[in-house]
């Protein structure tokens, strides 16, 4: 239980470093958090853990494809569409790309 624990604290302390680094003018701290690994960071963590070093380099290849083909769609839909539409709806139509595109590469992914 003490390994959840620590894994909603350290995800939240990311989270709230962001926010905090880019409402003090730090924008460059505030973007390094953003790109820190942390969950899946904690997750390989966890997965090696349960399911060995093996589990955790195919969770990787995995994460690896998906981030090309949902998130990087997804970051761009954000980037572009946010200053046209403004930010909640860019990010809404961002997170519908993602999830659309992730279920598809879901469907069809094999290790």
């Amino acid at each position: 239980m003490k390994e959840y624990v620590f894994a909603f604290f350290a995800g939240g302390t990311v989270t709230v470093a962001i926010v905090y680094f880019e409402a003090s003018g730090l924008p460059v701290l505030s973007r390094l958090a953003a790109l820190f690994p942390v969950f899946t960071w904690l997750s390989y963590l966890f997965i090696g853990r349960l399911g060995g070093d093996k589990a955790v380099s195919e969770h990787a290849l995995f994460v690896l494809l998906g981030t090309i083909i949902a998130w990087l769609p997804y970051m761009f839909v954000v980037y572009f569409l946010a200053p046209r539409v403004g930010s909640s709806r860019a990010i809404l139509l961002g997170i519908v790309t993602f999830i659309i595109l992730a279920l598809i590469f879901i469907k069809f992914y094999k290790i």
